[in-house]
């Protein structure tokens, strides 16, 4: 996974001009993955559980259009896959509110600065990481025990 910014207008953009909604970007992860030892639809759970797809622009205390939801694909299977996923969990009601993650093709992916890589793992003790970081990261782990390779 590699951290950094996509969705944008300005080629190449710092933290600060993406913090700052100065370019459109939304902060993102690029993930690349084996799919035989693990499938698209899996990726997304991990997603569904780790953020609130019902808030427009805002993860936790994070606000701004830098923080919206948006899956970005890499083909139509992708695209058919999420919005899929989408509908059914909107049918479901796992939320009180409708689901506002985009849907959209993948633009250019802008890798985030060096100190942006690996931020929980090389920040454990940063506040944030400990108030929303650690917390998150604690429940994916109990909620995929089973899957996760020994350390």
């Amino acid at each position: 996974a590699v951290s950094g910014y996509t969705g944008g207008t300005l080629v190449n953009p710092t933290y600060e001009q993406v913090c700052n909604s100065e370019t459109g970007h939304a902060e993102a992860v690029e993930v690349t993955y084996d799919s035989e030892k693990v499938s698209y639809e899996r990726l997304l759970e991990v997603f569904w559980m780790n953020h609130n797809p019902t808030t427009l622009n805002q993860q936790g205390p994070d606000r701004g259009s830098q923080y919206r939801s948006v899956i970005f694909t890499h083909s139509v299977a992708q695209m058919d896959i999420a919005q899929a996923l989408i509908k059914d969990l909107d049918k479901e009601k796992i939320w009180p509110r409708p689901i506002v993650t985009e849907v959209l093709p993948a633009p250019i992916f802008w890798p985030a600065e060096i100190e942006h890589q690996e931020y929980f793992a090389n920040n454990p003790r940063q506040p944030y990481c400990q108030a929303v970081v650690g917390p998150k990261a604690a429940k994916l782990r109990q909620v995929f025990a089973t899957r996760l390779k020994p350390a």
